[in-house]
């Protein structure tokens, strides 16, 4: 990923992860495929933003990985750029 230091607190990691897990299987399918192959490189920017998107509903979360919706003004630079690698995957 970019930005800020890498997140080296793998317990962290692993509870995002965690975390993750959604009540939408859509919603846990991309997480999986994004931990998959982003897990390692995330700084403590893209841990931030992570946390800003996993606060939202599982229904407002996938419509915003689907880009069905954008996201809000309140949305921090460091969640949309994780949003666009969650797009990505």
């Amino acid at each position: 990923m970019m930005a800020s230091s890498h997140q080296a607190d793998e317990t962290r990691r692993r509870r995002l992860r965690w975390r993750a897990r959604r009540g939408l299987l859509e919603n846990d399918l991309i997480f999986g495929r994004f931990f998959d192959r982003y897990e390692e490189s995330l700084s403590d920017d893209d841990v931030a933003g992570l946390d800003q998107l996993l606060d939202l509903a599982d229904n407002e979360l996938l419509d915003l990985i689907l880009a069905r919706t954008e996201p809000d003004q309140g949305v921090s630079p460091e969640a949309r750029r994780v949003l666009g690698l969650l797009r990505s995957v």
